[in-house]
Order: structure tokens, then C-alpha cells, then sequence
């Protein structure tokens, strides 16, 4: 039987190395300054010992790199006792590069909609951010890249007209933005403005919650006019 640890008991073992739990699993950050320590920190990473399954999300940026060990599937609030140790390793490699975790700059980033009818702005939802899946249920939706937030569609009792509603800018490259519009508007959405256009679309999912969908890197060269 494989052996399990409570949040709590990750916490004891890890915090002073300046790991903490976020959504999906155990982080860390680490302050680098350059790529080039950066990138010797993943390499270390690359070699620790790990159990099977346990691939670290490693994202190097210019001046520091933030590790997370996704947990899949934890139960009763904890998971394998294996997390801490990889955990444990990690810290060991960047010790030896005189790098320290800093957990100020860890953080979870999730966007919430609220819907009367969950299914149909689920799909919306699914087709306009293209690639996303269901995290544990059809309308939980994360990036399986884990590269851009994830979002949630909460059920509503009813109407709520006065509410704030959420606003999201998709960028995307210049030749992937129309096929997305045309994606979106396929799956139920409906164009909002496009008045900005071709600088950018404003789509609303079947409830009226919004998204513009910006081409970067340059224009498409033919705008089609979408109705």
C-alpha cells in the first residue's frame, strides 16, 4: 500500500524550504536572476529521483522558475508520502546552486462563471479556450499545458442581471484567432461586437458572459464578417 502524508505533514516537512500547496499539487518558486541558473536548476530537476507518474510542471522564466508536483487524484485531503520526497530533492538541487525557494510568489489563478444552464456554457467554454478538458467533472476546465488559468462553471439558482460580470481577453496567435471564433460561435456562443474588428472579436457564451479574442503577431488577411 503506498504510503500517504496529510497537507499538514507536507507543511511541517516542507514550508521552511519555501514549499506550499496550491491548486493541483505541491509549488515552489525559486529566484534565479538569470536563464542560465535557471536552466541548470531544471537540468538538476530532470535527474532527481521520482516515483512513476511523478513528472514535475516546470516553468523557467529570465530570472527565477516555479516547480509544482501535480497530484492526481488525492484522497481524504492527502497524497503519497513519494510527493515530499521528490519535494525534498528538489530543495537539495537548489540548495547546491545557493538558490531559496520565495513562496510570495506562488499563487493559483482561476476563473469562475456563473450559469443557469451549466452544460451548454461548459461547451462554449470548452470550444472557445480550445484544448481545454475536464478537470473532475464537466465543468471544471483546466489547460492540460497548465499554462493559462483554469475556469469553473457554478450553478446558479437564478437570474442575477445586476451582478458584475466576468470579462476575459484571449490573445492568440494571428492565424489561430478566426478559426477560434468560428469554433466558439459553433458551439452555442454568439458575436457580441465586432466593431473593433479585425483588431479584435467580442463573443458572449449563451448567457451573455464575455471574451475578446485578440490576434497577436500581426492581422488575418481576409476579416471574415461573422453574424
Amino acid at each position: 500500500m503506498t504510503e500517504t502524508i496529510s497537507t499538514l505533514e507536507f507543511h511541517q516537512a516542507a514550508a521552511d524550504k519555501g514549499w506550499r500547496l496550491i491548486a493541483g499539487g505541491p509549488a515552489a518558486y525559486f529566484s534565479t536572476g538569470s536563464y542560465a541558473t535557471g536552466a541548470a536548476l531544471v537540468q538538476a530537476i530532470a535527474h532527481c529521483d521520482r516515483a512513476s507518474g511523478q513528472e514535475p510542471h516546470v516553468d523557467l522564466r529570465p530570472t527565477g522558475v516555479t516547480v509544482q508536483i501535480p497530484i492526481l487524484g488525492p484522497e481524504d485531503g492527502g497524497f503519497a508520502a513519494d510527493y515530499l520526497r521528490l519535494a525534498e530533492r528538489i530543495s537539495v538541487a537548489a540548495d547546491e546552486l545557493g538558490l531559496t525557494a520565495d513562496p510570495s510568489q506562488l499563487q493559483t489563478v482561476q476563473f469562475c462563471v456563473d450559469a443557469l444552464e451549466r452544460p451548454a456554457v461548459a461547451a462554449f467554454w470548452r470550444a472557445v479556450l480550445g484544448g481545454y478538458v475536464d478537470r473532475d467533472n464537466e465543468f471544471d476546465l483546466i489547460d492540460p499545458r497548465w499554462r493559462s488559468p483554469a475556469l469553473n462553471v457554478q450553478q446558479m439558482d437564478a437570474p442575477r442581471p445586476q451582478r458584475n460580470r466576468i470579462h476575459v481577453d484571449l490573445y492568440l496567435p494571428y492565424d489561430q484567432a478566426v478559426p477560434r471564433v468560428r469554433a466558439a460561435l459553433a458551439a452555442g456562443g454568439h458575436l457580441v461586437s465586432d466593431e473593433p474588428a479585425p483588431y479584435w472579436w467580442v463573443l458572449g457564451d449563451s448567457e451573455g458572459n464575455e471574451i475578446c479574442i485578440v490576434p497577436v503577431g500581426g492581422l488575418p488577411d481576409e476579416p471574415p464578417a461573422f453574424t
